[in-house]
């Protein structure tokens, strides 16, 4: 609220009087001085022009004042701060008490302002560090004051036009309700552990009436695990004998002996401190053993019976002092916390990271020495600090020394499990964009492959455009052999497996071999006897053994510039030999393995789960493209075997491939048997049907068709090819792409088959031959791979008509 004042000038009419009437005794003086009235006219006149120059300068001028802050109405801040949950002050930047409210006033008077109130040392502390904080970061806490009075939690905000200002907002700690809190757990899971311990629980009111009581309680007094005794007197179901010694009293004499042990169940940092008479007590009964509470002073035998307690439980628990020292750890504990078969360490943050070990301790510090409460704190244990875990924390009193209690569940499992589920989508997801980035690049690559045969077949060797074509050709084929590694990688690639013994191919590459690792490197090759064969693609398996055995050579060279060994073997692996191994992902059968070993830097075991990922490598840039042991997974997935990685830094690493050994079915043991069939070739000509979306490729399918002397008709898509053949149009074979927009080939070779039954299809794709055969469920169809080239489509066709001759 402003205000503005004008004032017309600082002149008073005594002023103007007193001036007059000096002006009027200095002429009068001058006359009676001179006597002249010329000189007494000129000092008037002079007196007069003086005058009016002084009132022209220095004649008062309005004042206008500029706005003034008007003092504030604290009536109305007292009305918006008046609450009655809780006491607000406000104190200026001098830590004078401005204004506070009712509560302020019933709780400390008006005599102090924060955070100079009537509290313990330590409150006081507390009070100025969140004053300070107030000031200087505009919020400041004290989560603990503690006074004659009660205890309170504060809290200091600045406020004001000009941050000058504080206010303070004092809350009370309301005491928890230990006996609600425990009654769930002794009626739950901790019942069920504490009956399985030998020790029967109930809390007992002071007028001796069961308040609650634990299953183990109720099976003991009554027989029945799921009685309820709330109301029953506690007394009533005990005896005593003549040595005054306690039992049960449903068993009677023959009853054993208990020992009762009993705590007072209430907030110890209630104001006043525990009230013996008017508090519920829990009472532990147990057969033959030791004083663990206020009974019978044996009070100090508590924590070896609690910790033959807690250390049966699979939950991970521990117990800490006031001072943050590690009193106890159970099994379950260190072996979450990484540390299984080790002795608990002195503190419990010797278990962290160092950047963890801070706020854990203040967590501790705080839950020790504050109300019984609980809460999580968010930590990266030693042992695996890139996944943070939950530590739980709860404030626990009458346990001795024991004021907090620690709670970690060991997550290793389920991290692992989170590892493989994501690194198994992301491998999936990266398989299906490789195995479609492949088939479109196919599509291309067929269409330059096989116009670069055509322009050679117009072309001679030493023509000017010869070497280039060429060069196209070899190019793309490199480009072919890419997508090959894509489609192994992502276990889409066509593959012709044969009946075949891994030596056999170890023999045929192991010349290779020698070239590819130097003369540095020693090779070494030795087989097992009696192998059984196996069913594999002889020209993947090359591949397996080359990358296996190029990444050998990388790491040894990179140990030392003197070379090392590189060991290729084959064993024979039994069913029984698979069983003793327990591994949970082979099936027990037989198997022919291959191992790959070196004597390299080895692969860190950070690195080691991950080698088999697409992209991943540890080589320098423009030297690796992390494809080679994903393609080698794939093709040993595919194959149906299985991969395994075992390394030691510093040592070497070694590579087993698992191939299931190959038994013949009867019928293939028959048709090896069977004499050959005599061949009939197909005497040439021929109408086909071409069907193909992609322009490049039917362009190209039908030069070389056309050119090796069929009749080519040609549509675009599945429904153009299903109206010609309706159309009445007769041909010998249909030619197909797989993949098409609208209607796909193997929907169109359906309905055409409905016309003519027995008319062969070739499919043409860039996916696997046997996941197209599973998905197309087609009899009497054929598979042509891209990229091809012109031979290759006009070989493929001639055999395809045939083998439908000889049909």
């Amino acid at each position: 609220m402003t205000a503005r004042r004008e004032a017309s000038g600082d002149s008073r009419p005594q002023g103007a009087l007193v001036m007059g009437a000096a002006v009027v005794l200095s002429i009068a003086a001058v006359w009676f001085t001179t006597r002249q009235p010329v000189l007494v006219g000129v000092f008037a006149a002079g007196i007069a022009a003086f005058g009016s120059i002084a009132w022209a300068f220095y004649r008062p001028k309005p004042v206008v004042l500029e706005p003034e802050q008007v003092i504030p109405d604290w009536s109305v801040t007292v009305a918006a701060i008046d609450r009655p949950d809780c006491a607000v002050a406000i104190i200026d930047r001098a830590g004078r008490l401005v204004c506070a409210n009712a509560r302020f006033e019933e709780w400390f008077g008006t005599g102090q302002a924060p955070p100079r109130l009537p509290v313990d040392n330590p409150s006081l502390e507390r009070l100025a560090k969140a004053g300070r904080a107030g000031w200087r970061d505009g919020r400041g806490q004290a989560d603990v004051v503690e006074g004659p009075t009660g205890r309170w939690r504060a809290e200091a905000l600045r406020a004001g036009r000009g941050d000058d200002y504080l206010v303070w907002t004092i809350q009370p700690l309301v005491a928890s309700d230990p006996v609600a809190e425990l009654v769930p757990h002794l009626t739950g899971k901790l019942g069920r552990a504490l009956a399985q311990a030998g020790i029967s629980a109930a809390i007992v009111d002071p007028d001796g009436k069961i308040r609650i009581a634990s299953p183990g309680f109720a099976l003991r007094a009554v027989g029945d695990a799921a009685a309820l005794l709330s109301g029953e007197d506690f007394v009533s179901l005990l005896r005593q004998d003549e040595r005054d010694r306690i039992s049960w009293a449903r068993e009677g004499k023959r009853g054993a002996p208990l020992t009762m042990y009993y705590l007072p169940v209430a907030d110890p940092d209630a104001a006043g401190g525990l009230d013996y008479e008017q508090a519920p007590s829990l009472m532990l009964l147990v057969d033959q053993g030791v004083g663990i509470g206020g009974g019978g002073g044996e009070g100090s035998a508590a924590a070896p019976h609690l910790e033959a307690l807690l250390s049966q439980l699979p939950l991970g628990l521990a117990m800490a002092d006031r001072d943050g020292r590690l009193l106890f750890a159970n099994p379950a504990f260190m072996r979450a916390a990484g540390r299984e078969g080790d002795a608990p360490p002195i503190y419990p943050t010797d278990l962290v990271v160092q950047e963890d070990k801070g706020p854990l301790s203040d967590a501790i510090r705080r839950f020790a020495q504050g109300g019984v409460s609980s809460g999580d704190i968010a930590v990266r244990l030693r042992h695996q600090p890139e996944d943070p875990v939950s530590l739980s924390l709860a404030g626990v009193r009458g346990l001795g020394e024991a004021a907090v209690l620690l709670g970690l569940t060991d997550s290793t499992e389920e991290t692992r499990l989170k590892r493989q589920v994501a690194q198994a989508t992301k491998m999936q997801a990266v398989g299906q964009l490789a195995g479609g980035v492949a088939h479109d690049f196919n599509n291309v690559l067929t269409a330059i492959l096989g116009t670069c045969d055509l322009m050679l077949l117009r072309h001679t060797p030493g023509d000017s455009d010869y070497d280039d074509i060429q060069q196209i050709r070899a190019n793309s084929n490199r480009a072919a052999s890419l997508t090959r590694q894509l489609l192994a990688f992502s276990r889409q690639q066509t593959l012709r497996p044969e009946v075949l013994q891994l030596p056999d191919v170890v023999s045929d590459v192991s010349h290779l071999l020698k070239r590819l690792i130097g003369e540095k490197i020693q090779l070494v090759v030795t087989h097992d006897r009696d192998l059984g064969p196996v069913r594999a693609d002889p020209t993947q398996l090359e591949q397996v053994i080359v990358n296996l055995a190029v990444n050998a050579r990388d790491a040894m060279q990179a140990r030392s510039e003197s070379g090392g060994k590189l060991t290729l073997a084959t064993r024979r692996v039994t069913a029984a030999d698979v069983r003793a191994m327990r591994s949970a992902i082979m099936p027990q059968a037989d198997y022919t393995a291959l191992i790959v070993e070196d004597t390299g830097t080895g692969i860190p075991p950070d690195h080691l789960g991950k080698i088999f990922e697409p992209f991943f490598t540890t080589k320098e840039q423009g030297k690796g493209t992390g494809l080679g042991l994903s393609t080698v997974y794939g093709i040993v997935k595919q194959s149906g075997g299985f991969i395994f990685a075992d390394s030691e830094v510093g040592r070497g690493t070694r590579f087993t491939v698992y191939l299931p050994v190959h038994n013949a079915l009867p019928e293939e043991r028959a048709a090896k048997a069977a004499k050959p069939e005599v061949v009939t070739e197909w005497a040439g000509g021929g109408r086909i049907l071409l069907v193909e979306d992609e322009d490049m490729v039917r362009a190209v399918a039908e030069r070389a068709l056309t050119r090796a002397g069929y009749t080519v008709t040609t549509a675009a898509d599945g429904d153009e090819g299903l109206e010609i053949v309706e159309g009445g149009a007769q041909f010998d074979l249909i030619v197909s792409d797989v993949v098409m927009p609208a209607m796909d080939g193997p929907t169109m070779a359906r309905e055409i088959r409905k016309l003519a039954p027995d008319l062969p299809v070739l499919f043409m794709s860039g996916y696997a031959e046997e996941q197209l055969r599973k998905e197309i469920d087609i009899a009497n169809v054929h598979f042509l791979p891209k990229p091809f080239s012109v031979q290759q489509i006009s070989d493929k066709v001639g055999a395809v008509l045939s083998a439908s001759l000889r049909g």
